[in-house]
């Protein structure tokens, strides 16, 4: 849309915007008028191009193909330039056979500041004719109401609530019209259901649905600010209502007349199971968090025993092995301690391995003072099932390098990264002594190779520097990440 606007038009960006909210929130009007809507603009050669389109829920489309793009039929031009110029509703005399069907057509000036920025094309679909029904004369008012708002341009409302909220009311879940004083004109019977099962149990036409819905409310349940300006039909906005078990959802499109408000249309839907798969869902993330949080509870308290006893160790081989599990399960911890702060099971993974090479640091520093690590490129976010198996690998490779290239001449041991899509390259490097055969059947390497090989399904290869020192190549391709 914005590239049609941008390459046959000539609006400018505050006009363009005006148009891309209208398509945002005109789904309710075109089922409010079981009709399609197509939004035409006005080229710079004096014609209209197609730029938008939306197709009723509520009734048989017109336009079974994509339209966005088409010029506009030679027939309907003279009617689209009559209502940009004249600034009024036009609807064609007669309907329009296209040899299978009827079409009733209209056109409708989109007005902002006083200028058509272009103009929609209401058809209706007039296959099956009969005599309609109150609720579908109710839904055609309305629809009319909101399409003389759009010709004088008060809709769409710039503040309004649109866009696909969780829950948003739909035009078949509910209906309710409202006069200017909040009073209820109509409500429709899936509207009159869900007020029932809210517990309004009397006849609510004629009423005003503030006072009638706000006795309902429990003391302690949570109001928002913006319902009682809902229910008046006073406010673009929506809110929600709760009591005895039950959510309803609510939204009001005021209906003004030269910015005088005249009426307003509510439309609401009972979103009672969905909110409690709402708070289901909060619920168990929150049991994950806090199991998480414990899980590295633990692992600290076994890290911090194992540092306890390789210090108590007098064997050199006791201690060494007892510091390299401490290590290890630490590093487990740290990975438990960013999940426990987020909401889903992903992790950002460039925290998570700097607490990790800090924790590799500390143990350098003990025997090799002179190392230096730096870290190159990005990790980014990583999920839970290959963070830890990441962060272990990585820990064993630093230490590695520190204990086996460095130990002895000190150095520098560069961690460097690459992420494009779900496919990770990392290169471990230092300027050590190189690959000493010897240390390539240790634990630390069996450990690398086995969760590469079996959790990450990656691949990894050592090598010698020609300038001295090893350089590790660890590539894997990352889990989906569903947000």
């Amino acid at each position: 849309m914005s590239d049609l606007i941008d390459s046959r038009g000539n609006l400018s960006g505050a006009d363009g915007e005006w148009l891309h909210l209208l398509v945002g929130d005109w789904q309710v009007i075109s089922d409010l008028a079981f009709a399609d809507m197509v939004l035409w603009l006005p080229t710079t050669d004096d014609d209209f191009v197609a730029i938008a389109q939306c197709r009723p829920s509520t009734a048989a489309t017109v336009h079974h193909d994509d339209i966005v793009g088409r010029m506009a039929p030679r027939g309907f031009v003279a009617t689209l330039r009559e209502a940009s110029q004249g600034q009024e509703i036009v609807r064609v005399g007669e309907a329009r056979w296209t040899g299978a069907y009827a079409i009733r057509e209209e056109a409708i000036p989109v007005v902002r500041a006083g200028r058509t920025i272009a103009v929609i094309a209401r058809e209706t679909h007039l296959g099956a004719s009969r005599t309609p029904s109150r609720l579908e004369i109710n839904y055609v008012e309305s629809a009319d109401e909101l399409c003389a708002m759009i010709a004088r341009g008060e809709f769409p409302a710039p503040n309004a609530a649109t866009g696909p909220r969780r829950g948003a009311p739909r035009v078949g879940d509910g209906l309710v019209r409202l006069n200017s004083e909040g009073e209820v004109l109509y409500a429709s019977p899936n509207a009159l259901s869900a007020f029932n099962r809210l517990g309004v149990s009397d006849e609510i036409v004629g009423r005003s649905l503030a006072e009638v819905i706000t006795p309902l409310i429990e003391d302690s349940a949570p109001v928002d600010e913006s319902m009682p300006l809902v229910l008046m039909g006073r406010a673009a906005w929506r809110s929600d209502v709760e009591s005895r078990g039950v959510s309803l959802s609510l939204r009001a499109l005021p209906v003004t007349e030269h910015g005088t408000r005249m009426a307003a249309v509510l439309l609401v839907r009972d979103v009672s199971e969905l909110r409690r798969r709402e708070r289901e869902l909060m619920t168990k993330d929150a049991t994950i968090r806090e199991i998480h949080h414990r899980v590295k509870n633990n692992l600290q308290t076994v890290a911090a025993l194992l540092r306890l006893q390789a210090r108590r160790s007098t064997s050199p081989e006791v201690r060494e092995a007892l510091d390299g599990a401490m290590r290890r399960v630490a590093t487990i911890a740290t990975v438990h301690e960013a999940l426990s702060q987020t909401i889903d099971e992903v992790v950002d993974f460039d925290d998570v391995f700097g607490r990790a090479l800090r924790l590799a640091a500390d143990v350098a520093a003990v025997d090799s003072p002179r190392v230096t690590f730096v870290r190159e490129g990005t990790f980014g976010r990583v999920p839970a099932s290959d963070a830890t198996s990441l962060a272990v690998i990585l820990t064993e490779l630093v230490t590695n390098a520190v204990e086996h290239g460095l130990r002895a001449t000190g150095g520098t041991v560069t961690v460097r990264s690459q992420r494009e899509g779900r496919t990770l390259s990392v290169q471990v490097i230092d300027d050590g002594v190189g690959v000493d055969p010897a240390s390539m059947d240790g634990l630390g390497t069996q450990i690398v190779t086995t969760l590469v090989d079996t959790v990450l399904d990656g691949s990894i290869s050592w090598a010698s520097r020609s300038g001295g020192g090893t350089e590790v190549q660890l590539v894997t391709r990352l889990g989906e990440i569903t947000d």
